[in-house]
């Protein structure tokens, strides 16, 4: 399996940040092309179904050992949200912060970090985080398991995505919206290595890397991983928030997909 995963990681990454840097760099020629983007929209389709194929049984992303975590844990994309409600949250711990979970769901549910800690078990894992920029690092994550926040919010029948909907404003194109958000389908939330972590290398999350929660979603890339998590939205589709693609970057022209 890993000899299939790897070399697919590399290129992945090497034609992502291709596209992503032609886009935000402003290459009119190619960002407008619509044989570029159906190009994208084949590849990705393919990249999925044939991901799918090889992960049906859902195995675990490669975890590592504690002395191969790295010494400095590279931060990026936002580091501290300009939001004011969030900077109240900062400066009193997070003591008035409620992750929301909605939408699709019998049981809405409004939890606090002591709750997310103390009522749901942890799960801890070590994993390479691989950026669509080409870097990796390695680090420890704590939190609870998306499956069990799930299975307490109780699902409808027609949910099939969940939207992160996040604290950080990013201030770009505000047709599209400028609050980050992103997204996966339920084959990736019920995976036991899903989670959402408060923790990091056995400390509190640190603000850079998304407190109070960021969203850890193994096998795909970094730009999946939700940071400063607000709310959690169960959806039938995406084709009707923000500009339909499911996240911000592919909202943008990045893989919605982006699995490794």
């Amino acid at each position: 399996m890993s000899r299939l995963l790897l070399p697919r990681r590399g290129l992945i990454a090497a034609g992502a940040a291709t596209f992503g840097s032609a886009l935000l760099g402003g290459c009119d020629q190619l960002s407008r092309s619509p044989s570029a983007r159906r190009l994208l929209v084949s590849a990705e389709t393919l990249t999925q179904a044939s991901q799918r194929a090889l992960l049906s049984g859902q195995p675990l992303a490669r975890e590592f050992a504690p002395e191969q975590m790295s010494r400095v844990f590279r931060a990026n994309g936002s580091t501290m949200p300009s939001d004011p409600a969030y900077q109240r949250m900062l400066d009193n711990g997070f003591a008035d912060y409620r992750l929301e979970i909605g939408g699709m769901v019998r049981q809405p549910l409004s939890l606090s970090l002591p709750q997310l800690r103390e009522e749901f078990p942890a799960r801890s894992q070590i994993t390479r985080h691989d950026c669509v920029e080409g870097w990796s690092c390695i680090g420890k994550w704590t939190g609870v398991p998306l499956a069990d926040l799930l299975a307490r919010a109780e699902l409808a029948d027609n949910a099939r995505f969940l939207v992160f909907h996040c604290a950080d404003d990013l201030g770009r194109e505000s047709a599209l919206g400028t609050r980050y958000y992103e997204s996966i389908d339920l084959f990736d939330a019920f995976h036991p290595q899903t989670i959402l972590a408060y923790g990091m290398n056995d400390a509190p999350l640190p603000t850079e890397h998304g407190a109070p929660l960021r969203l850890r979603v193994e096998r795909q890339l970094g730009y999946k991983h939700a940071k400063y998590v607000m709310r959690i939205e169960a959806v039938e589709s995406l084709s009707d928030i923000r500009g339909g693609k499911g996240g911000y970057w592919e909202d943008r022209g990045y893989a919605w997909y982006a699995g490794i």
